[in-house]
């Protein structure tokens, strides 16, 4: 293309999910109410977790961590959606949305990463119960933590680096309601090769290598649990799985889906998918792991007690 035909583009537009007036209504309400619940459920995850001793293990920490993640992976994209709905506007600026896909980077990985730590975790409690207290020690949990962030944090301040060398040309309007990576590299003017290979290769790497990690540790755990004599102590076993599993298959089955693909062949129905792993997840964690689970629903309800003893006193 013709570098005079060229203008530097300064703001995106998010033309959002749908583009009639009653339907954006009705998905501001739905987003509204999204929003606040998964803010609200996770909060209350981290501080029954906080606030009861018996949850003071691995699992919980873990547990903790990803609910602090989910709160700050949907208020990357939604409260943007919300306040322009409210302002009648439907931009975004170059600067923002370079952010926005820098912080969406950060925390869809770092999802990934934690799911696999608590992979991790399930695996080391029911295959190597002897050595669990030994081996998830308070300092490896944080050390995972620690590291998954340095690497979640690098990888997204290499595509974003990436994404700020693309040319935009006259076209910014962005079928979606935030800067998703993919859309975005759609509207390049320019070659978009090694943006399109670090995806592949590094983006990759960062995804699957938590999905095998996930996968190599629910083989041991599924290897190890059917040699059990009763099938009380196979449920017993896997009761602690069946919540982080449901996580798992609804958080990868989206991503999988949507971005191990080229950015070219990006539709309509992969903008739809994002809202799974954008929105759904992060407001489905904290009921999956609360309504399936004994001792969190115990937590919860010794929470809400005391709070309302302290009212009313």
């Amino acid at each position: 293309m013709d570098r005079g035909n060229q203008t530097r583009i300064t703001e995106f537009l998010l033309l959002g999910l749908s583009g009639e007036s009653e339907q954006e209504e009705a998905l501001f309400g739905l987003f509204s109410w999204v929003y606040l619940a998964t803010i609200i459920g996770n909060f209350l995850i981290i501080l029954a977790i906080s606030c009861d001793r018996n949850l003071h293990t691995p699992m919980y920490f873990f547990l903790a961590n990803l609910s602090c993640v989910d709160i700050c992976f949907s208020s990357v994209t939604i409260p943007k959606t919300l306040v322009n709905h409210i302002l009648g506007s439907k931009s975004i600026s170059y600067e923002e949305c370079m952010t926005q896909i820098y912080f969406f980077i950060t925390f869809i990985n770092m999802d990934g990463f934690l799911l696999s730590v608590m992979a991790y975790d399930r695996y080391t409690a029911i295959c190597c119960p002897l050595h669990y207290a030994v081996i998830m020690r308070p300092k490896l949990c944080v050390l995972l933590v620690v590291v998954s962030w340095v690497i979640t944090n690098l990888h997204a301040l290499l595509h974003t680096l990436l994404m700020v060398q693309v040319t935009f040309c006259s076209t910014n309007a962005v079928h979606h309601f935030f800067c998703d990576p993919y859309p975005i590299l759609k509207l390049s003017c320019s070659d978009t090769f090694i943006n399109e290979l670090m995806v592949f290769t590094v983006g990759g790497l960062t995804s699957i290598t938590p999905f095998t990690c996930i996968t190599v540790s629910y083989a041991f755990i599924f290897s190890n649990v059917l040699k059990f004599p009763s099938i009380q102590g196979i449920r017993k076993a896997l009761s602690t799985c069946g919540s982080h599993l449901t996580v798992v298959s609804l958080f990868y089955g989206a991503i999988l889906g949507v971005y191990m693909r080229p950015s070219s062949s990006y539709s309509v129905q992969d903008t739809v998918a994002t809202i799974i792993f954008t929105v759904v997840t992060p407001l489905a964690n904290p009921f999956i792991y609360s309504l399936r689970n004994r001792d969190m629903k115990e937590a919860l309800r010794k929470l809400i007690i005391r709070r309302l003893v302290l009212t009313r006193s």
